[in-house]
């Protein structure tokens, strides 16, 4: 079921997403050549701790999981497109880092995704990590009242393609509200004018994930979670919360 949110409730979701935009903050400076997956999760933890948050992404086990997520955030490195689980790996030169974060803040639920490079950026990694950026800025001015769902996804689909990137099939953004996942799915490609109509209220996860090597396809890793590339190639994965007003985005998760 689709709930459509008070403003006095998008107020709320605002300083959820304010917590998840520090904790990414706090990730991204934390990052470094040597750093492990490990301190930036802590790193993320302070502020969910100093806020008085807790994580909607600890815990979690979908139907696909072997396990709960025994973390706070999930670290996609090269390769790992989404869902990467936290290890002891250290972060090396030309590394390529996505790092999804998520917080709850009374009864509301934020999330949001970021990517970056560490040290020296690897040929075409500023261009995989812009090509996504405007992705999600095409879908995020698509989500206003008046449109459909489809008008969201065909303009993520449209810039992905014309970057002659891939996106991992069946994977998309959702709505959020109390709950990190609620209805409707948010497709990442689709057709216009198709699907959930967009009104005042309805808030969104919206997240592009574009595959350097143009193919749609992935493979799950050992740990059940995470989401590698096929072929190798890098990706890139990029997430705002977003309010759908009358009076444009809103986008919930900005710091």
């Amino acid at each position: 079921m689709v709930e459509i949110k008070t403003d006095e409730a998008l107020d709320a979701m605002r300083e959820a997403g304010r917590v998840v935009a520090h904790a990414l903050a706090a990730v991204r400076k934390a990052a470094g050549v040597g750093v492990s997956l490990h301190e930036l999760d802590e790193a993320a933890r302070a502020v969910l701790r100093e806020a008085g948050a807790d994580s909607p992404f600890l815990g979690y086990r979908p139907s696909f999981a072997p396990t709960p997520f025994p973390a706070v955030i999930c670290t996609s490195v090269n390769d790992a497109v989404v869902h990467g689980v936290p290890t002891d790996y250290r972060l090396r030169d030309g590394d390529l880092v996505s790092i999804d974060c998520g917080a709850r803040l009374d009864g509301w639920t934020g999330d949001a995704a970021i990517t970056f490079t560490v040290g020296t950026p690897r040929p075409g990694d500023l261009e995989l990590i812009d090509a996504t950026q405007r992705a999600l800025d095409a879908g995020i001015a698509a989500a206003v009242p008046g449109n459909r769902m489809g008008d969201i996804a065909h303009a993520i689909g449209t810039v992905a393609q014309a970057a002659r990137c891939g996106m991992p099939a069946d994977f998309g953004g959702h709505g959020i509200g109390r709950a990190m996942h609620e209805d409707p799915p948010v497709p990442n490609r689709g057709r216009p004018g198709r699907g959930y109509p967009l009104r005042h209220g309805l808030v969104l996860a919206i997240e592009p994930m574009l595959m350097a090597g143009g193919r749609d396809s992935y493979r799950t890793g050992d740990d059940g979670w995470t989401l590698f590339t096929t072929d190798g190639s890098r990706a890139a994965h990029i997430e705002h919360t977003v309010a759908i007003t009358d009076e444009g985005p809103r986008v919930l998760t900005l710091p």
